[in-house]
């Protein structure tokens, strides 16, 4: 176990001291001008759910990236990140992804039923395994290292802590972001990240992180449901929308991607959010069938492209999101 004195050398004395406290987490912005250059990194994108670790005093919290607490659904992950507190490991920020898998590809569908869970023994006995992969440290032994490049701050990650699953370090490729984004996506990935090497960590959006996706996909509030047809169960499709200001846009239906469990209990617990009127401007909205519902719940949602008149074209529903308030709901443009 290295402390940042170790990998920074002289450098160590002149940053700030910090407390390992929460911080808001860094946040990437979509491009679709993919690119190579050796003043970038570029890592894997994850398809999971972002977790900052704050661990202070042999105390380990996980929150997601709108601050709430993950302890009660991911224990596994605390007891691994706690136990390290005995091999002498300082208190520490890092930033990561929680992350399933299906096959050898992260799939934010399989950790839904992980991201549910609230109660600690049901977590541990679930057959969905997760991974913690961490990429960031602004904050190690009592440093401030947010200001320094980002390169020297994976440095000190990668040596802090003795990787055993189900912690993971995020390694990353130089230079080569164009044959890297086509391989992720040969190989089913959601994308790569590239990110400036001498990046601050600034705890916002940023254009110093760029998302190279492999296809289309963003989050959208959940503004109402229709009626089941057929055999179909619970609701027939999910009804979209995302923020313009202070005004709630329609962005179309999804009614793809749901097995019949969701379909029953998401139906019942729309079912107690329900009003009258749509929470969205008016318009050419649907009308046959509907129910309207309170703008509580985020969904993330992929699609091929947006229409002319602002509609989603073969959408297909991802899962519920719950790391995000639906007032950051906006429509992502590269």
């Amino acid at each position: 176990m290295s402390l940042p004195q170790d990998v920074l050398g002289e450098r160590a004395a002149g940053l700030p001291r910090a407390e390992a406290e929460y911080l808001p987490p860094m946040l990437a912005t979509l491009t679709h001008n993919h690119f190579s250059s050796p003043d970038w990194i570029f890592e894997r994108k994850l398809d999971g759910e972002r977790c900052l670790v704050v661990r202070k005093g042999g105390k380990v919290r996980l929150y997601s990236r709108n601050r709430k607490e993950l302890n009660r659904t991911y224990p596994e992950l605390v007891d691994a990140l706690r136990a390290m507190h005995a091999h002498g490991t300082p208190d520490f920020v890092a930033d990561g992804e929680v992350v399933a898998f299906s096959g050898q590809v992260t799939s934010f569908k399989r950790l839904q039923r992980r991201m549910q869970v609230k109660d600690p023994e049901e977590a541990r006995s679930s057959r969905v395994a997760v991974y913690l992969y961490l990429f960031d440290l602004p904050v190690c032994d009592g440093l401030d290292l947010s200001s320094l490049p980002l390169v020297d701050r994976k440095k000190v990650l990668k040596v802090l802590l003795e990787y055993e699953d189900p912690i993971r370090y995020t390694a990353h490729r130089n230079q080569e972001g164009v044959d890297y984004h086509r391989q992720a996506c040969r190989k089913g990935w959601e994308g790569i990240i590239a990110k400036r090497r001498d990046a601050a960590y600034t705890g916002k959006r940023s254009r110093d992180w760029l998302k190279f996706k492999c296809g289309r996909r963003q989050e959208f509030v959940i503004c109402g449901f229709t009626e089941p047809e057929g055999e179909r169960v619970g609701f027939g499709a999910l009804l979209l929308g995302y923020y313009d200001g202070d005004s709630l846009r329609y962005a179309g239906q999804v009614g793809t991607g749901f097995d019949n469990e969701f379909l029953r209990s998401f139906r019942e617990t729309l079912a107690d959010i329900e009003r009258a009127e749509p929470p969205v401007e008016s318009g050419q909205l649907p009308s046959k069938g509907v129910h309207w519902v309170e703008p509580e719940y985020v969904g993330e949602v992929g699609f091929t492209e947006w229409t002319g008149k602002g509609r989603l074209r073969h959408p297909r529903f991802l899962g519920l999101r719950r790391d995000k308030a639906p007032r950051q709901v906006v429509r992502e443009e590269a």
